[in-house]
């Protein structure tokens, strides 16, 4: 299927793509060619195959979560520059309205 100039022109203006003046006849070979593919792709027999999201199977590499002991509330606010009501103060981003 191969593309013409306008075709190419029109692609490069929906990407946003600004194009050099001639080279609209390398891009329609090269554009040409990949949808040469994906036609040739599109003739399988895919009728057996599952869909997937994923080539490979991806495990997870996260330990499972298990209760710790961990730091007491004021154990956690000991070296805090600033404490407010049990919680890190921290200094505002934005003003107040």
């Amino acid at each position: 299927m191969p593309l013409s100039k306008d075709e190419v022109r029109h692609v490069a203006t929906l990407a946003r793509l600004g194009l050099e003046e001639g080279d609209e006849e390398f891009y329609a070979h090269q554009l040409s060619g990949i949808l040469g593919h994906i036609d040739r792709l599109q003739q399988l027999d895919t009728e057996d195959i599952p869909p997937t999201a994923q080539v490979v199977e991806v495990a997870s590499r996260l330990r499972e979560d298990e209760p710790r002991p961990s730091l007491t509330q004021e154990e956690a606010l000991a070296n805090a520059p600033a404490a407010v009501d049990g919680s890190f103060r921290v200094p505002a981003i934005q003003e107040e309205a």
